[in-house]
């Protein structure tokens, strides 16, 4: 919370990358890559809600398995 207003962190996580495929679900040093995003937004003190949009099934439930709320699947048209 800043100066009484509630403060939404968002994280916007594509899937079907062109580069590295499944990137943010592959693990870095023992977690998946996005958990070390999801990790560090519960970390920070401002934040009063941290919510994860994504097309991708697999890295929306890596998000809830880390605490992250997952509120809907985007369509992949808006990826």
């Amino acid at each position: 919370m800043i100066d009484r207003h509630s403060v939404l962190g968002l994280i916007l996580a594509r899937g079907g990358s062109k580069g590295l495929l499944c990137k943010n679900v592959r693990e870095l040093a023992a977690n998946p890559l996005i958990a070390w995003t999801i990790e560090t937004g519960h970390e920070l003190e401002y934040l009063d809600q941290l919510i994860l949009s994504s097309d991708d099934e697999e890295i929306m439930t890596v998000a809830e398995e880390y605490d992250c709320e997952v509120p809907f699947q985007r369509p992949a048209e808006l990826a």
